[in-house]
């Protein structure tokens, strides 16, 4: 599950989202986005699948208003589920399974439909006063060893991968591809007033015959100033 996005106030360094994996088996950009913003007071936001931003009134037709246009992040959001189903003649034949999310997939800096249906999009500031470049916040994720179903079985959290990219874009991405693994993770540094986002695509690898059933683990990300 994720836990919706936070924008925090000076004396505030950490936000964190969290997201659910469940695995149920059967028996117009140049480059990767990553743009400057204003400086201003000190805030950390980060989204990981849905989040709110600010709204349009209704009478100028509602909607979410994006970063360009004026608009902040505000809590909430819905909670966000990657997950795969397999056959049960598929299961540990090593070839491996795109997952799929739910999420919102459009950008907050400028409502461009920066991810597709399935991916999960990751993105966020650390904004300060000021323009040096000797600041930055860093991206990490937090897994467990297993997902694991009710009936005490457990799947190797490392089953997990993801690719990253954004529709547009073409060159190496903020938040790079990656795997999970037991523990915290280190996966991008943000330099301060900076907006980046990615799209993120889940794999199950499908590596080992197991018993069927739902297996699930959360995952937790979080941005914190450096």
């Amino acid at each position: 599950m994720l836990v919706p996005p936070v924008a925090l106030p000076a004396r505030m360094r950490k936000v964190a989202a969290i997201a659910i994996l469940l695995a149920s088996l059967a028996t117009d950009l140049a480059l990767a986005f990553e743009v400057p913003i204003t400086p201003g007071s000190r805030m950390v936001y980060l989204r990981v699948g849905d989040g709110e931003f600010t709204n349009y009134p209704w009478w100028q037709g509602g909607g979410i208003r994006p970063w360009t246009d004026g608009g902040v992040p505000e809590n909430g959001g819905d909670v966000s589920l990657v997950r795969v189903q397999l056959n049960a003649n598929d299961v540990g034949n090593g070839v491996s399974q795109a997952m799929a999310g739910n999420g919102r997939t459009s950008s907050d800096y400028d409502g461009f439909q920066f991810c597709n249906a399935g991916q999960i999009y990751v993105g966020g500031f650390f904004r300060r006063n000021g323009n040096s470049n000797n600041f930055s916040a860093q991206l990490s994720v937090l897994a467990p060893g297993t997902l694991d179903s009710p009936q005490g079985n457990s799947i190797p959290i490392s089953e997990i991968s993801w690719t990253s990219s954004g529709n547009g874009d073409t060159g190496a991405q903020p938040i790079p591809p990656g795997q999970f693994a037991p523990g915290s993770t280190p996966l991008a540094n943000f330099v301060q007033n900076s907006w980046n986002e990615s799209c993120l695509s889940f794999r199950y690898a499908n590596s080992d015959v197991i018993a069927g059933g739902t297996y699930s683990a959360t995952v937790t990300f979080t941005l914190v100033t450096l």
